[in-house]
């Protein structure tokens, strides 16, 4: 049981990390608007916990900047070509936060940038933890093949509720109110259970 990883995770040790989420995407991804009311209540409770962001942007000359409903303004941002968030400068970034383990992922696209992301910071030793109800694609079978490459490759998949909750771990813990608004409402319907799906 000592040589399984469990996944477990904690606020000093985690960060969250914000894909390519632009406004040049807004058209064309299934469930945006739910996926960008889940990254931001992740984004928020981050915030709230102070635990390190990381955003990028892919291409932002044509595809735009983060939605307005993010506001990412407080956080560098880094742009990219690179499907991977793993890049020189984010890397450099990292390497501030030494006690880092476990990387909150949300964004866009699941299987191209969030599953390249994910495959990158596992070969670098983090454990990573996909937030389902915050990741999509353009097509849903892309979006389901994602996760299961990505969970087979050893990351964790959990929701954003569940991952939130897991970071205060008690309802003692001083900042359990604060990530408690933000989850107060449930999260929207962000497609992944629709008709027929096996559960």
């Amino acid at each position: 049981m000592s040589g399984r990883k469990l996944g477990k995770i904690a606020v000093q040790s985690s960060a969250f990390f914000l894909c390519d989420m632009q406004e040049g995407f807004r058209k064309t991804i299934s469930y945006y608007p739910a996926v960008i009311e889940v990254a931001r209540r992740v984004l928020a409770a981050s915030e709230h916990l102070n635990m390190p962001v990381v955003v990028t942007e892919q291409y932002p000359k044509g595809l735009g900047p983060t939605v307005s409903e993010l506001n990412v303004k407080h956080h560098k941002v880094f742009p990219k070509t690179k499907f991977t968030m793993a890049i020189p400068e984010v890397e450099e970034h990292l390497s501030k936060y030494p006690d880092i383990k476990s990387i909150l992922l949300c964004g866009i696209e699941g299987h191209v940038c969030i599953q390249l992301t994910a495959l990158d910071l596992l070969e670098r030793g983090y454990d990573v933890h996909v937030i389902v109800d915050g990741i999509s694609s353009r097509s849903m079978v892309d979006r389901m093949f994602a996760l299961q490459r990505m969970k087979e490759a050893g990351a964790f998949l959990t929701t954003s509720e569940s991952a939130l909750l897991s970071l205060v771990a008690d309802a003692k813990h001083p900042q359990f109110k604060g990530v408690q608004k933000v989850i107060w409402d449930s999260a929207p319907d962000s497609g992944l259970l629709g008709p027929g799906t096996p559960v």
